[in-house]
């Protein structure tokens, strides 16, 4: 079984003479001040969930978009800190964008366009151009940070997520010798028909196949992405070796299923500090006394914080003798407020929450608690432990590593899981009870049964469950690309 010291193990024997570099737009730390201090958060998100315990076994170096007030104040001159702050293990370099190459590039052309190109959430995507120029111009900067961290040595670099898709061209562009890169793609790659609306998808694959390897979380994607290159580009497609040969350069396709740290969460989650945060939070949201649901998300139109909503509204509506009995828990950080759509899903699920309180409220109770606060590892965790039935109700997502969080935390194989068949995830968590979150009859069923199972059906979903996340958890994933970089050898 892979594990985070045979993982370190593994790239200290094998990759020690090389350097080893991530790339991602999102931080896995991030500086802000409060109260006139600096302090740090964890950043949010799946690609750090995954990633910071990998970078803590590899001690490599991680470049990021550098995104927190108090950023520049902790770093010195090349933009460079070690990390995580209280135990470093790796290092972390900034790179500083100006506003413009933000909304161009970050909240423009990858989450206007190519999120919603990803995701089938009905979302229409927006193209423009000066968006476009902005997105190839920051993988450029990108890509002249990292040669000048690799000068004249051999690197392996290992790209990850939509925020980058011409940054392995750049790099190959710069260095053709020096570089075996790998990329990672965290979201869905969408069917053809999908995908052929965007005007710059001749450039994305051609960027994209500048990688030595390619990596997406289902064998699903990886057929969609052979589509898109055999409609779109001139290439030969290798169903047996699973590549693709552009101008004679071979980029080897594969499904990875992303995971979480099975172990450290595990560990963590028996530790004092989240047991005084499950008090701490009993106390706060007065959670004695019912039966807690649960929803852990980012603020995002993909994620059917509305639908699984409806689907309380409609489980209290059919089994009313749950009122009073039980609770819904939404934690939700907001997100990308720029953006006119995040905003309006934002004051989508304001109005939600009021008119179901509304409409179920009886004396004190309310069936929904949403919580805006950012909460940190320890607290979410915590609830994890507390609840009584997690909810993940995507409507479309490349993974989900929520759900494998959830798993993961509970050490005492209770809980039960109610997980949409639209997710990645639940390709391997099939104990959980899966549902259709476009149909809020079927969110509420799934609910319904997940109440009513009893401690003795949910402890044996769970305890496959876990056994499935502690096999494949994240270091074998990382193992597993790792492993698959490692047989492409450097052009003499």
């Amino acid at each position: 079984m892979w594990t985070k010291e045979s993982l370190h193990e593994f790239i200290r024997e094998k990759m020690g003479d090389y350097l080893f570099i991530v790339v991602s737009n999102r931080e896995p730390y991030v500086h802000l001040y409060k109260k006139g201090k600096i302090e740090y958060i964890r950043g949010a998100g799946g690609v750090v969930t995954a990633l910071d315990p990998v970078m803590q076994a590899c001690r490599g170096l991680w470049v990021v978009n550098g995104s927190g007030e108090a950023d520049r104040k902790v770093t010195d001159g090349q933009g460079k800190i070690a990390v995580p702050p209280d135990n470093p293990s790796y290092t972390l370099k900034r790179i500083w964008l100006t506003k413009e190459e933000e909304n161009g590039y970050y909240y423009g052309y990858s989450n206007e366009a190519i999120w919603p190109l990803c995701h089938m959430a009905f979302q229409r995507p927006v193209f423009r151009s000066e968006d476009w120029e902005y997105y190839q111009q920051v993988n450029k900067k990108f890509a002249k940070a990292i040669m000048d961290e690799v000068g004249d040595k051999k690197a392996f670099i290992w790209i990850q997520d939509y925020h980058f898709c011409l940054l392995p061209k750049y790099l190959k562009e710069m260095a053709p010798n020096q570089l075996i890169i790998a990329h990672f793609w965290h979201i869905p790659w969408p069917g053809y028909e999908a995908f052929s609306i965007c005007p710059q998808r001749k450039e994305i694959l051609d960027g994209l196949l500048a990688n030595d390897l390619l990596g997406f979380h289902i064998r699903c994607h990886c057929d969609n992405f052979f589509s898109a290159v055999d409609r779109e580009i001139e290439s030969k497609i290798d169903r047996e070796r699973f590549s693709v040969v552009r101008g004679g350069h071979e980029t080897i396709i594969r499904p990875y299923p992303i995971s979480v740290d099975f172990q450290g969460i595990s560990s963590v989650v028996e530790s004092q500090k989240v047991a005084q945060a499950m008090d701490a939070l009993k106390e706060e949201f007065q959670l004695s006394g019912c039966r807690l649901l649960l929803g852990i998300d980012r603020i995002d139109y993909t994620k059917g914080i509305p639908e699984r909503m409806a689907g309380i509204d409609r489980l209290l509506e059919k089994h009313p003798e749950y009122k009073e009995k039980i609770v819904f828990l939404q934690v939700g950080e907001i997100s990308r407020l720029h953006i006119p759509r995040y905003k309006a899903l934002n004051d989508e699920i304001n109005a939600l929450v009021e008119q179901i309180n509304w409409k179920h409220s009886t004396g004190m109770w309310k069936p929904i608690i949403m919580i805006r606060r950012h909460m940190s590892f320890s607290e979410l965790l915590a609830l994890n432990r507390l609840c009584d039935v997690a909810v993940v109700s995507s409507l479309h997502d490349g993974m989900n590593l929520v759900a494998k969080e959830f798993v993961s935390s509970r050490v005492d194989n209770q809980g039960v899981l109610v997980l949409s068949e639209f997710t990645g995830a639940s390709r391997e968590l099939t104990d959980a009870i899966l549902i259709n979150p476009f149909d809020r009859d079927q969110v509420a069923e799934g609910l319904f049964t997940a109440l009513e199972l009893s401690a003795e059906d949910a402890q044996k979903r769970m305890v496959k469950m876990r056994n499935i996340v502690e096999l494949n958890n994240i270091f074998r994933w990382a193992g597993k690309a790792i492993s698959e970089l490692l047989k492409f050898e450097f052009k003499e």
